[in-house]
């Protein structure tokens, strides 16, 4: 018995081994199916994933390495499927369950690769970071002792932490922003200059978010590992952070800000109102003073103009008027604003009396600089474009606000007049906007987005003015951006409102016992409480009056039926709402303007919308909608704004005369044929993104949509799997900007395509996937002007691309050679990638027109022999120097296996502007790019005055490559870091 027992046991650790060995072996053909099934779905997403890529290039930001790799895995993974499939023609019978293993384990690998394909946090960075943000200031005026003060503290090692302090508009921020545009200079005291508002109602999380997003990082979900991983990302930098507009005291631990010391060099800045916020807080506190006589009538005069000087007698008004102001800069200049271009000099005796009625009862420096701001505001005049102004407050305090957003909003409430066309309208609400800004009650600033665009900012004392002028009734109640976990009580609902905001809140539902009696309330703002989910049916039971509602950015997923009473509703938003399934009908909301369904989920076409016969403005996109039913377009015949991503017909488009502004999808040629015949005997959008061809199911859905959310900014046409010969037989607009062609296997060359020869207008160029593409360009069957003003060049998976430009020439004289006339004169981007069988990229004859280019990316071209090469007829003639390429200022060279050298003339690149080379995976690439580095006193060349990184992989590469100055290696050595791509 003895024995048998060890006998059981070493068959039991055969017999699982062989049950492995047999099933490799008889389901071979099975796994290799299953590996095929899972590697389809992986090429999908990684389909995905390319078509977010492009469109994060388009926006000029860095794809993370991790997502580079990830598509170098799914690239080598097909690579080795098709080797197994090859193996499996051929195994032999007593290999069939090594192979079954193999494949077994690719499968997983598989399956790993599909979950990484993720990327929850995005595909991009932006680009490698400056050492801060240059800042949009205005004039300072004064302020010296207090200026030299900060500066002196942030050059010496004695305070690590700095407050500002003064009541609101002495110019606390005007003189931090000057510091910031001085401190980004300081490029060797500091490696980072970090500028967050943080203003009256602290929010940490949004405070972390900006501090860790200027540095290019992402945070953590959970809140303590958030305060760690800011406090270690900050520890390996030497900054200084500046924190302006504190109302509280704040723990730099829980925020996770390491406290600046001597040894770590970090300074900390904050501005405040309150004196007691920064004493708790540990600072030396530096209080800003009112100016004095003469700097403020220097503030004046720069605003308003220094010939008011020339009138006689004026001077003396001037000065009292400047006195009114009690040295506070942002009552100087709104009362300047106010006055500017008056050259009577009995306005400016009234200006001085009003101004000094409202003084006598002022009581304190806080109350006069109110008056003198209320002032300012009355002398506006124009009722409409006080309450446009009064309209702002409803945003929350210090939030940029997009111009063509806000005067959205305007047209909406009908503070602008009504015109005839919608572009008349934002260009009222442009010279509104101008107004204010002029009268110094509104600043300029920029939007961080998607889309950057122009914005406006409120002062946050004004817009303390603007809530007190609206305090009494017909009220405003504005709890916008304040944190809110609840609705606010019913008993604040009460019946003198007019306008509620409770815009960027975390509100997570409207409850049933909440039904305010708010029969005059005309405007409710709830946009961007992306918590709430719920919206009781009662709510709206008595606000008949209601004519502009935004939800839009919530997570509701079915909106009341008491909607479809709010029959003077003129507006309502709903874009972004990605939860959204069911609205109920809108048949009875016949005075509905703007429809906003962009970006929802609702499964079908919102019942009665063929009654909004005033409809004017209507955005729908749903992945669960692909078509608009016929019928419906016709109807609403006052359409100026059409964003949608559902297939049109061209037929039901063509009769929609007014509009202005145009995005959709013709998924058939005929269609868009019908639109563009009808379209040319009227006049185009001004604003398109057009897609022709079939798109669907969408491989860039992602690249689409996006565009298709805000056509306004756009002229594009997008050619997607269609027949690009029938173009010609439709009239085109030739003012487009953007083309994008993908998989238009019958195109030779963009040449052949009408719409090119007349597109002098266009700036960007996107090719991708075009199979029977020889040439991007052919001289012979297009001029050179549509070239002139391209600035981005991209070209991806142009698997049989050989050339870029195309010349065919007639016979010469051996004496002559043909040349290249000079074009691309605009090109500042290229990029060029996956294109397998191109080997020279630039001949040195059209390097004369790329002078502006600035960026070149040529990534997976494995045939790419060499960048610059001149034509093959010239020789070896060219010895003469050439100096090319003057504004470059990245250039990437990614793995190109065939890649021998970047020139095989004389041509040398201009340093002057390089900042970042990456070379990566060009092993036969054995000299360096030929940089031009002018030579010092010494004899010894100098590096490129901007250079920042030269990123090379492997590091065998940079200590073998040769180079033409053997000097040229220890100068640009201390630049050279080693990286992956």
């Amino acid at each position: 018995m003895e024995f048998v027992l060890p006998i059981i046991e070493m068959m039991k650790c055969i017999r699982a081994p062989t049950c492995r060995y047999l099933d490799n072996h008889l389901k071979l053909k099975e796994l290799v199916n299953e590996l095929g099934r899972r590697l389809n779905d992986l090429n999908i997403r990684k389909q995905d994933v390319e078509s977010r890529q492009e469109a994060e290039v388009r926006y000029r930001k860095v794809v993370k390495k991790e997502v580079e790799k990830w598509l170098d895995d799914v690239g080598r993974m097909n690579a080795e499927f098709e080797k197994i499939e090859q193996k499996l023609h051929a195994v032999s019978y007593f290999s069939r369950a090594r192979l079954g293993k193999l494949v077994r384990r690719k499968i997983e690998e598989v399956k790993e690769l599909y979950q990484q394909g993720y990327f929850p946090e995005g595909l991009a960075l932006d680009r490698p970071p400056a050492t801060g943000v240059t800042l949009q200031t205005t004039h300072l005026e004064g302020e010296t002792m207090v200026k030299e003060q900060i500066w002196r503290y942030l050059m010496s090692s004695e305070v690590g932490m700095i407050a500002v302090c003064g009541m609101g508009g002495i110019g606390k921020t005007t003189i931090m922003k000057h510091i910031n545009n001085q401190l980004l200079k300081e490029t060797d005291r500091f490696d980072k200059v970090i500028w967050v508002t943080v203003s009256k109602e602290l929010n940490v999380v949004k405070l972390q978010e900006d501090i860790a997003r200027a540095l290019g990082h992402f945070l953590p979900e959970n809140e303590l590992e958030r305060a760690t991983e800011l406090m270690n990302i900050l520890k390996t930098k030497r900054y200084v952070l500046i924190l302006d507009d504190i109302w509280k005291r704040l723990s730099l631990m829980d925020v996770g800000i390491p406290e600046p010391t001597l040894n770590n060099g970090s300074k900390l800045v904050i501005t405040s109102r309150l004196v007691d916020v920064c004493l708790s807080m540990g600072c030396e506190v530096l209080k800003v003073q009112p100016l004095s006589e003469e700097e403020s009538l220097n503030l004046f005069l720069n605003q308003v103009g220094h010939s008011v000087l020339e009138i006689p007698t004026l001077e003396e008004i001037v000065k009292l008027i400047v006195q009114q102001c009690g040295g506070l800069p942002l009552a100087i200049v709104t009362v300047a604003g106010s006055l500017k271009g008056v050259d009577d000099i009995r306005e400016w005796r009234h200006a001085l009396n009003e101004l000094s009625g409202r003084l006598k009862g002022a009581k304190g420096l806080e109350t006069e600089i109110f008056e003198c701001l209320i002032y300012s505001y009355e002398r506006l005049g124009d009722p409409r474009i006080q309450n446009c102004f009064l309209y702002c407050a409803l945003y929350p305090e210090d939030h940029a606000i997009k111009r063509r957003e806000l005067i959205e909003k305007w047209i909406d409430e009908k503070l602008i007049d009504e015109c005839e066309s919608r572009q008349m309208m934002y260009d009222q609400g442009h010279s509104v906007l101008n107004k204010l800004e002029k009268h110094c009650l509104l600043e300029k600033c920029q939007t961080q987005s998607l889309f950057p665009e122009e914005g406006v900012k409120m002062h946050d004392v004004l817009r303390d003015m603007a809530l007190s002028i609206r305090s009494v009734s017909p009220r405003f109640m504005v709890k916008a951006g304040m944190q809110l976990k609840r609705l606010p009580g019913e008993n604040e609902w009460t019946d003198d409102l007019e306008k509620v905001s409770l815009m960027c809140n975390s509100i997570s539902e409207i409850p049933e016992d909440i039904s305010p009696k708010c029969y005059v309330l005309s405007t409710l703002l709830l946009q961007e409480n992306g918590e709430m989910k719920r919206i009781s049916g009662s709510f709206f039971e008595h606000m008949s009056g209601l004519k502009v509602l935004d939800l839009s950015y919530t997570s509701i997923s079915v909106l009341p039926q008491g909607i479809s009473d709010l029959q003077n509703l003129v507006s309502l938003v709903l874009r972004g709402c990605d939860k959204l399934r069911q609205v109920p009908s809108l048949a009875k909301l016949t005075t509905l303007r703007k429809l906003d369904l962009f970006n929802t989920a609702i499964e079908e076409v919102p019942h009665g919308i063929e009654m909004l016969v005033n409809l004017t403005y209507l955005g729908l996109h749903s992945e669960s909608l692909k078509e608009l039913p016929k019928g419906i377009l016709p109807k609403l015949s006052r359409l100026q704004y059409l964003s949608t991503t559902l297939s049109l017909q061209g037929e039901e488009v063509a009769k929609l005369r007014n509009l202005e502004t145009l995005a959709g999808l013709f998924p058939e040629w005929q269609g868009f044929q019908t639109y563009a015949k009808f379209t040319a005997c009227q006049k185009w959008p001004n604003n398109y993104v057009l897609v022709v061809g079939e798109v669907w199911p969408p491989e860039v859905e992602f690249n689409l949509v996006k565009y298709l959310e805000k056509p306004e900014f756009f002229k594009e046409i997008n050619f997607i799997n269609c027949e690009t010969g029938k173009e010609h037989e439709v009239p085109l607009p030739n003012d487009v900007e953007s083309l994008n062609v993908r998989k238009c296997h019958d195109l030779n060359s963009l040449s052949n395509i009408s719409l090119f020869h007349e597109a002098n207008k266009l700036k960007r160029c996107y090719i991708s996937k075009c199979e029977g593409m020889e040439c991007v360009f052919d001289l012979s069957l297009s001029s050179r002007n549509s070239l002139d003003n391209i600035e981005l060049l991209l070209l991806r998976e142009m698997c049989n691309l050989l050339e870029l430009v195309r010349v065919r020439v007639t016979a010469l004289p051996a004496s002559q050679s043909p040349t290249l006339p000079a074009i691309f004169s605009s090109l500042k981007i290229f990029i060029i990638g996956e294109c397998m069988k191109m080997k020279k990229l630039f001949t040195i004859e059209l390097l004369q027109g790329l002078q502006n280019l600035e960026e070149i990316e040529v990534r997976n071209c494995i045939e790419m022999e060499e960048i610059i090469a001149s034509e093959e007829e010239m020789g070896d003639n060219i010895t003469a120097t050439t100096f090319a390429l003057p504004k470059l200022r990245e250039l990437w060279l990614i793995c190109l296996p065939e890649l021998k050298t970047f020139s095989r003339t004389e041509a040398m690149i201009g340093s002057d502007s390089v900042q970042y080379i990456w070379i990566s995976g060009c092993p036969k690439l054995n000299r360096m790019v030929p940089l031009f580095l002018p030579l010092q006193e010494n004899g010894l060349p100098a590096p490129p005055p901007g250079l920042k990184e030269i990123s090379v992989w492997p590091r065998q590469w940079w200590e073998s490559v040769e180079w033409d100055d053997p000097n040229a290696k220890h100068v640009l050595s201390p630049f050279v870091s080693y990286k992956s791509f």
